[in-house]
């Protein structure tokens, strides 16, 4: 998609903070973010969302998931504690069609979310 916000940052046609990069998956802080520690986790294939996968993608799920896990780790979140979340269509809060993991730390979370 040559218009898709995160297809640029993944081409690198848009600066952004990578904290993670493997040949599948590009971690980089949020430009908006709701905790201290806000990363986003995208697949480096455009997917619109959690609806387009199919399920032969499903070892592209657990990349991003082990490198949200990495990632918390690397900051050292991982006993104190961290939210992952994937907004999925306008209700749900997704405002890039863009399948992302967003990795919320160093701040207590609360329930619901919103």
């Amino acid at each position: 998609m040559n218009s898709c916000l995160f297809c640029k940052i993944v081409r690198k046609e848009i600066p952004s903070q990578i904290v993670y990069e493997t040949d599948l998956v590009l971690g980089f802080i949020d430009a908006n973010p709701q905790a201290p520690l806000h990363i986003l986790f995208v697949p480096k294939k455009h997917f619109n969302g959690l609806a387009d996968l199919k399920k032969e993608d499903g070892s592209l799920i657990v990349d991003l998931l082990l490198s949200a896990s990495q990632v918390a780790r690397n900051h050292k979140i991982e006993d104190s504690g961290y939210r992952l979340v994937v907004n999925t269509g306008k209700e749900g809060g997704q405002t890039v069609g863009h399948l992302h993991l967003h990795l919320l730390g160093k701040r207590m979370m609360t329930w619901p979310p919103g």
